[in-house]
């Protein structure tokens, strides 16, 4: 009985943990990416997917802190309408990251900066930095902390 829980804890570890900070970033940047596709297709859900469901998950811009999955989603929606709501094709933008940093914080938790990009269909541009915190949850890598400027 002892054998069969300590191999179960094992595997439970070896599940929970990435084995690498390579693996993590790896995971992380796959998680990024297609939230991307998400905000480039209008679907605010998809784009959020990468966000921790955690109430204490926060996200700080030139407008003040949000905090929870809800209030992040509401701010977004708000923020960007041409992009999530009905008349989307009219305003709609492609997003973009250029990953400049990435460093483990400790086990099951992962620091990335990132540049971010929009393009408009008229080709403009706008750019700038986002500093990520990702906790490892049952579902992933996932955001608690966002700071984008």
């Amino acid at each position: 009985m002892r054998m069969l829980r300590w191999l179960l804890i094992s595997f439970a570890l070896m599940v929970a943990l990435p084995a690498t900070a390579q693996d993590a970033r790896s995971a992380i940047e796959a998680g990024m990416t297609d939230s991307a596709a998400g905000w480039d297709g209008g679907d605010v859900d998809r784009f959020l997917k990468i966000y921790s469901d955690d109430p204490a998950t926060s996200f700080t811009g030139a407008k003040g802190i949000a905090r929870g999955k809800p209030a992040v989603r509401a701010r977004y929606l708000a923020s960007y309408p041409e992009q999530f709501g009905p008349n989307r094709n009219s305003g709609a933008t492609r997003l973009s990251f250029t990953f400049e940093d990435f460093r483990m914080l400790g086990d099951g938790h992962a620091l990335l900066t990132a540049r971010w990009k929009l393009v408009d269909a008229g080709g403009k541009e706008l750019t700038g930095m986002t500093t990520l915190v990702f906790r490892h949850e049952a579902g992933g890598w996932k955001i608690i902390a966002d700071h984008s400027s």
